[in-house]
Formats: structure tokens, sequence, C-alpha cells
């Protein structure tokens, strides 16, 4: 690991509260350490600064708990609802992925446009295609990324050259290798696309080998529909209960077509839903009710599904949860005003979503803490607005990223 050190100046959003963060009242400094986070002063400008000045803004660097490595070159997609879109934009484009050297290249392309918006962090799906995997799993981690990537297991549902037989799909999974701060994931795709017995033997692997367990649940009516004719006598929620995937390192994407009754199972499990406002929107699957889940005690992160989702910059999916809500809300008197503020969507896409995927050391300027971070430098004058915050989130330009450093390392250079 790198030994040398960094100091960087700006005012630091730090946190505050449980669920929140605030900012420093002057330019401050952090001093990094190596690949850790030494000083946290928000108070006080460093003398030298090696990034930043009293014009920048420290932030902790970005988590997606939701994404589909080879998916960023089919975003835009437009006019298709889920299955036709998966058959016609997805399958084809994870066709490719059976050339190990194409997929090493672009999970090397994708890492360094995750590092341009500021993700240092993900929870991510590949393909079917178990060497594609472990190589996406290298070059994430060999530019300097964190987090998990998962095999995408399918053996029914889906073109026959994407389909794995389940005995073989587990082996393969299990052969996985983390590599740096990267760690496998297991990744049923969904049930639609995976047998009981291919299930089933992702909970046993994910019991076993304790990673990251990520899959999707009740994105669209169609989907929903086509889980009942499958599965008549259990919800979508306890197909996967039964099978062992609900856990407290269980990620389900999306999670809008549900019921009180699979909320309470999830919550009685600790599973966590990733909401992906951006996606949700641009397939027109529906509105998560962020609220609703809450009440029931779900616990959500937040995912910008690309490809379907069309943003790959976190403050845009995070003001997009906001605007879900609102929308959620609207016609609704007892729901007014019951929705998320700034404070919290920053919050979400640092530390709350580093600690949905389980980086704890992730996500927050604390001494100790890995030292990834973002010098941003805004052009709009946030200082004197009265809600600093949320002027940050909806005047948001992803070019105001100056620099990003990951593990004490500057990875992306704007300057």
């Amino acid at each position: 690991m790198p030994s040398a050190t960094l100091t960087i100046a700006g005012t630091l959003l730090l946190p505050h509260g449980a669920r929140g963060v605030r900012l420093g009242d002057a330019c401050g400094h952090v001093i990094t350490e190596g690949d850790r986070i030494r000083v946290v002063d928000p108070a006080r400008r460093a003398p030298a600064a090696d990034l930043g000045d009293e014009s920048c803004l420290i932030v902790p660097a970005f988590t997606d708990c939701h994404l589909h490595l080879p998916q960023f070159d089919v975003i835009g997609v437009d006019g298709l609802e889920l299955l036709d879109w998966l058959e016609r934009a997805v399958f084809p484009a994870e066709m490719k992925w059976a050339d190990v050297d194409f997929a090493r290249a672009m999970a090397t392309r994708v890492a360094d446009e995750l590092l341009s918006f500021g993700t240092t962090a993900v929870a991510a799906y590949a393909t079917s295609h178990f060497a594609s995997t472990q190589a996406a799993i290298d070059a994430l981690a060999d530019k300097g990324l964190s987090g998990h990537v998962g095999q995408s297991l399918m053996d029914r549902h889906g073109p026959s050259s994407l389909l794995v037989p389940a005995p073989a799909a587990l082996s393969q999974a299990a052969s996985l290798r983390a590599r740096g701060r990267v760690t496998p994931a297991v990744t049923p795709r969904f049930a639609v696309a995976c047998s009981d017995a291919l299930l089933a033997g992702c909970g046993t692997l994910a019991k076993r080998s304790g990673w990251l367990v990520q899959t999707h649940l009740a994105e669209t009516e169609r989907e929903m529909e086509t889980m009942r004719r499958l599965h008549p006598e259990r919800s979508y929620a306890e197909v996967y209960d039964r099978a062992g995937l609900l856990g407290p390192r269980t990620i389900l994407g999306h999670g809008i077509h549900l019921g009180d009754e699979d909320r309470a199972l999830l919550a009685a499990r600790g599973a966590a839903i990733a909401h992906c406002p951006t996606a949700n929107r641009f397939l027109d699957a529906g509105e998560m009710d962020l609220a609703r889940h809450a009440a029931k005690g779900v616990a959500t992160c937040l995912g910008s599904d690309v490809g379907a989702g069309p943003d790959r910059s976190m403050v845009r999916v995070a003001r997009a949860m906001i605007d879900a809500a609102k929308q959620v809300a609207r016609g609704r008197p007892e729901r007014h005003g019951d929705f998320p503020r700034a404070s919290e969507a920053w919050w979400r896409i640092t530390e709350g979503n580093a600690r949905a995927i389980g980086l704890p050391d992730r996500g927050a300027l604390s001494p100790g803490r890995d030292a990834d971070l973002l010098v941003v430098r805004p052009t709009k004058p946030w200082r004197d607005s009265p809600d600093p915050l949320s002027t940050l989130l909806y005047a948001w330009d992803d070019r105001w990223i100056e620099a990003v450093v990951s593990q004490g390392v500057v990875r992306h250079d704007a300057r």
C-alpha cells in the first residue's frame, strides 16, 4: 500500500447525527497517510495543501449499491418493458463477455468511468461467464475500487449461451477469488431466471462463504405476473427466503411492487432493498414507496442500476430518490413532506450506502477510515444559499469533481 501523505484543503462534508451530514464552518483540511485518513480538521486550512483550496468542497467518495458492469454500453435503449429490454438490449451485450479479453477491457473502462463520477465502491453484477467475472473483479481492484462483484447466475428463461446449469454455475461461482478490496458476491440474477435448485445452491454458497448476496426483487408488474405463474403458492420474497438468501448481507434491487407481508419478512431477516429511482423511471417500472418501506422497518440503500439507470452519477440518483418520494406522496395529504432532505441524500450515497454493502471503513471523513474522497470545485455560490446542501445536490455538475482519491492515491485528476 502507498505510504505517502496527502494534505487536502476545502470545506469538509462531515457526519451529522445517525443519517445525515453537515458542512464544516470554514476551510479545513484532511491529511491522508497511506490508505487511511489520519487527520480531519474542519476549521483550519493547512499551510500547504497538495489538493484543494478554500474554494473546494471535500466529500467522501460515493458508493453505488446496484449496477451492472456489462450494461454500460446499452444505456438509453428506450421504450421497452423490462423483460423485452433484457431480450433485445441486455442479453446481447452480456454475450460479448464470452470473450475474456473484451470483458477485462470493458471492466477497466467502466472502472475509469465510475471514478470520473466519484464512485469508488460498488455492488456490481458481471455476467454468467466465470472467467470474465474474475477478470472484472481483478480489473476493478487494480483501479483502486472496492466492494463486491458477482457472476450473474441463471439457468432458465434466457438465451442458451448465457445459461449455465446449476451444478456448474455454483461450482464456478464458489471458485471466484477476491482481489484487493473487491470480493465476490453470490448473485442469482433473479428468481425468474433461476431454478429452485440454483437458488437453494446460492443460499448454501452464501452461508458457507459469508459473501454479499445480491439479486432483483419485484421490479415490474409483468415480472410479478411471471413469478406468480412460476410460484403460485409463494410470494416473491418467500421464494428467496426458502432458499436461504435473505439476511443482513442481502441487497435486493428495486422492491417496487411489494405488499406489507413481504416487507415484514424482509425487515425480519434484515435484508435491504437497493432503491434505483432513475432506472425505475427509465423503464416506467413504477415508483418505490421509500417511506412505506421505512415505516415497516425495511432497510434501503441507493443504486444507479446502470444500464437501465441512465445516470452514473450517484448525486443524480440521490436527487431522483427525493423526486420519487415526492411523487409517491403527491395527492395524499397525510404524506405531505414525507420525503428525505438533502442531508440524508448525501449521507445515503456516502456512509449509508457503504454500510449497506458491508464497508464500514468507507463513506465518512473520519480518522482511521479508508482514504477515499473527492475534491470538488463548485461553480455556484452555494455558501450563500439558505440551504447549501440542497443547492449542491440540485445544482450538481459532475465537472466539478477535480480529483478522486482512493486508498490515498489520486485515481482521477481533472485539474
